[in-house]
């Protein structure tokens, strides 16, 4: 066949006057671009008529993994890989250029190949996210990354191979001679490998996970885990990438254990002005008896005080003698049952209500107790709302809250 074409193309170029030593490159060059058109041709049909068809069909089915396959590309690909194909086998019909054609079609079938299964790779990354659970907790695409950075050398070897005329063993033991080079070229991604391995192992981390790290600047939601970086999308919706590596290498705190828990920490004290903390008087008890929380407690309590003041003969005309109770103490009581009955407050955890070590802005006196929610607005309206009522209460108490002298009491001091 290749001999009458040949004919053919000598006969006609004759008839044009072409001078009998041009005829071969003439002719070399009129199949080249006969299977170029060729290409251009098939590739377009195939592209029109294929695609266009495959298209309709799985936008018609119900189905939702061939749509992933078909947004990355892949049916795509593989009309790319037409035209090479058709160079590869059409190539020995050049006669002096045919072996380079041949040679470099083949590279490009390679690539194709590669850029499929690329293609592939992404789009089962993507199902895996979208239709199970536990892509969240075990995601698979930084160990398809290392898929793809395996199957991109053996590729890079074998065209290589094929373009020097040499054998893929022959250039990997030059490869492992240029292995120091290669694992400084590749370090993070070696680095990013092994810390993969170790955040899927230990669980370190998932998407969706909150993490702090202040020293990347990192604190809001995983939205995505590589080979190399994990990406952090901060509450002030930046985003902040950190290295595989450091996540195991340095400290970071992970708030998955909370969301688990359904309950999120409230810690935060109160300063009471020392000045203001002292015996509650009769008057006080009497006025403290109608509210709520304490009608029990001060009835009970003071009760049991009253006796054992009398059973052991206590002169209580002086108030430093014997038991009484104080102002400071009773408060603590009314905020311990105040966090108790509030509905926001998860009760199955612990709730606390304790003195810290007096400071020069007063007597820190700390609520430590949990919200039924961890979802950040509402556990902050919770928190808002419990020290909105105490700080107004406090006053019930004849108890001050410290704070800092504001302009308006040093001109007040003045007027004096």
């Amino acid at each position: 066949m290749q001999d009458s074409i040949g004919e053919f193309i000598s006969g006609f170029l004759e008839k044009l006057n072409i001078s009998e030593h041009m005829l071969p490159v003439i002719t070399e060059i009129i199949f080249f671009v006969s299977i170029i058109v060729l290409c251009i041709i098939v590739y377009l049909v195939a592209k029109l008529l294929l695609v266009k068809v495959l298209t309709g069909l799985i936008m018609k089915s119900e189905s939702n993994w061939d749509n992933v396959f078909l947004d990355n590309k892949v049916i795509h690909r593989l009309i790319y890989l037409i035209p090479g194909i058709i160079v590869y086998f059409s190539a020995p019909l050049l006669e002096a250029a045919g072996n380079y054609i041949e040679m470099l079609s083949l590279v490009y079938i390679i690539f194709m190949i590669l850029a499929v299964v690329m293609g592939v790779l992404d789009a089962l990354n993507t199902i895996y996210e979208g239709s199970y659970s536990a892509a969240k907790q075990r995601p698979i695409k930084g160990f398809l990354q290392i898929v793809k950075i395996v199957l991109f050398i053996i590729s890079l070897v074998i065209a290589v191979s094929r373009l020097v005329n040499q054998s893929p063993i022959y250039l990997l033991s030059g490869i492992g001679a240029m292995s120091a080079i290669t694992m400084l070229i590749f370090q993070d991604s070696i680095k990013g490998l092994v810390a993969g391995i170790q955040m899927a192992s230990n669980d370190l981390v998932r998407i969706g996970d909150w993490i702090e790290m202040p020293k990347y600047g990192a604190d809001g939601d995983v939205v995505d885990i590589s080979l190399t970086v994990v990406k952090v999308e901060n509450f002030d919706r930046t985003i902040t990438t950190i290295p595989a590596y450091a996540l195991v290498s340095d400290s970071f705190k992970n708030w998955r254990g909370m969301q688990a828990s359904g309950g999120r920490r409230i810690k935060r004290a109160i300063n009471i002005d020392m000045s203001s903390i002292g015996f509650c008087s009769d008057e006080l008890i009497e006025k403290l008896g109608h509210v709520e929380f304490l009608r029990e407690y001060l009835s009970e309590r003071t009760e049991e005080i009253r006796r054992y003041n009398v059973d052991r003969a206590i002169d209580t005309t002086m108030p430093v003698n014997g038991r009484r109770l104080t102002n400071i103490g009773v408060f603590r009581v009314y905020i311990r049952e105040y966090i108790k009955h509030h509905p926001g407050i998860h009760k199955n955890m612990i709730m606390m209500v304790r003195q810290l070590s007096p400071l020069k802005e007063g007597l820190p006196l700390e609520v430590y107790c949990f919200t039924n929610t961890t979802e950040w607005v509402r556990y902050e309206s919770i928190q808002s709302d419990i020290f909105d009522h105490l700080l107004a209460a406090a006053v019930y108490f004849d108890i001050k809250v410290f704070q800092e002298p504001s302009g308006g009491d040093i001109r007040a001091l003045g007027g004096h």
